[in-house]
């Protein structure tokens, strides 16, 4: 089949290799020249676990091509999703759809045959239903249908949820539309199954997940925090609460709160779209009050640490919202550093893929490291702000060698904690009552 993307972000650009890689022919569309460049020159603008592989793949074998060419983009295409952004006004913190639209007014003009038009981005209820009217009132005599398709893939594990997706959900009553996505994704059917509901649930079901999961973030953490109180152990806990099949086991990692360009977006939108309709949504609204107080915690956990050194110096390791992107939107940690920045606080941060998207929202207000290692290197504790496994398995004897201070923070759990006691390091978890010889 031949398949259109329009827009090449986080969300787009595995998509569009993803459908490469299942033999079909995808032309990805894009209005920034730049990027449309390095992608056609085999450069990834963007950092996602596994993605380049078959990315160059699918552009070798020539199954995917790249052109800022609207015309070009979706001719003879059987699917056209569109993967545009959707920001949050930061005002009435409602979906803009702008993008969208844009989209919309632009490729229906060239619409020559039918095609099935795919809105994979997150948009509010009913956006579907106006695309259809722009496209209708641009072309009258298109010939198409309209449906919600809505995005789970998790930044980080993108490529992984492509190709091995728990669901697939197809918003549309249309039985052509139906037959067009059944063979689009045909080669994984026996891996999935795809749900079809009503367009407008379609819509629903993305923001719905989206702030469960959130709910489910935030009370993970307040349990952590009673954890600490108690001397109960969070990991052994969720452990046992995640064994029970009507909560699951995941999401129940503690941690300084949610980030990324999705959970703060899509609960805004949420909830802005519940004062629309007269709804009230609490638990979306105290889990996003909680989850920017949870940044302050962290925070102030770290300057309560530091209490009695002067202009101390802090190594902080991990500037990405979570492991396996290089996605800062939202990031907990740059929230973290800004906070200690406005206390006199000196940074030193290492991360492996995000160095230059953060170095955008910090500028050079910190000092960026070559390694875990060095960032450690005299530093009055030692923070680990993102998942990336490899901090789970950092040189914490070369570390304590060079650090200022053998205290280390870890805000993921993922540091060994028998072998940095054995070692003399004071260690603090999250949800756990860790602490060892530095003084």
């Amino acid at each position: 089949m031949k398949v259109a993307i329009i827009g090449t972000g986080y969300v787009g650009l595995p998509t569009g290799v993803g459908f490469a890689a299942l033999r079909h022919h995808v032309t990805c569309v894009d209005s920034d020249r730049g990027k449309i460049s390095r992608l056609s020159n085999g450069d990834l603008p963007i950092f996602e676990n596994g993605l380049e592989d078959i990315f160059m793949e699918s552009l070798s074998a020539g199954k995917i091509e790249f052109t800022t060419s609207m015309e070009k983009g979706i001719a003879g295409a059987d699917v056209v999703i569109i993967t545009v952004g959707t920001p949050t006004d930061p005002t009435t913190h409602t979906i803009e759809l702008k993008y969208v639209r844009q989209a919309a007014d632009q490729l229906a003009k060239f619409l020559k045959k039918y095609a099935v038009i795919a809105v994979k981005s997150t948009v509010a209820v009913g956006t579907c239903d106006e695309v259809e009217q722009i496209i209708r009132q641009r072309n009258p005599h298109a010939e198409f249908d309209v449906i919600s398709m809505p995005e789970f893939l998790r930044e980080g594990f993108a490529v992984h949820d492509f190709f091995n997706p728990d669901r697939i959900v197809v918003g549309t009553d249309s039985m052509r539309a139906k037959n067009v996505i059944g063979k689009l994704y045909e080669p994984l059917e026996k891996k999935s199954r795809i749900l079809y509901v009503g367009r407008r649930s379609g819509e629903m079901i993305k923001y719905a997940s989206n702030a469960f999961l959130a709910i489910k973030i935030h009370y993970i953490n307040e349990v952590a925090n009673l954890c600490e109180k108690t001397g109960a152990d969070i990991e052994e806990v969720a452990l046992g609460i995640g064994m029970d099949s009507r909560i699951g086991d995941k999401f129940l990692k503690p941690g300084p709160g949610y980030g990324g360009s999705c959970f703060p977006k899509d609960t805004s939108a949420m909830v802005s779209m519940g004062r629309q309709n007269n709804t009230n949504l609490r638990l979306v609204e105290m889990a996003i009050a909680e989850n920017s107080k949870r940044k302050d915690e962290m925070a102030n956990r770290i300057l309560d640490s530091l209490g009695g050194i002067d202009s101390p110096k802090v190594a902080i390791l991990g500037l990405a919202f979570k492991g396996g992107t290089d996605d800062c939107r939202e990031s907990p940690a740059i929230e973290i550093i800004e906070k200690l920045l406005g206390k006199g606080v000196k940074i030193v941060a290492f991360d492996p893929k995000a160095m230059a998207n953060a170095k955008t929202l910090l500028g050079d207000n910190i000092t960026y490291a070559t390694d875990a290692c060095a960032a450690a290197k005299e530093a009055d504790l030692l923070v680990v702000a993102t998942e990336w496994d490899e901090f789970g398995s950092l040189d914490l004897e070369r570390i304590k060698a060079s650090i200022g201070r053998p205290k280390i923070f870890d805000m993921r759990n993922v540091i060994d904690a028998n072998l940095a006691r054995k070692l003399g390091f004071s260690l603090y978890g999250i949800g756990k009552q860790w602490h060892g010889g530095g003084k």
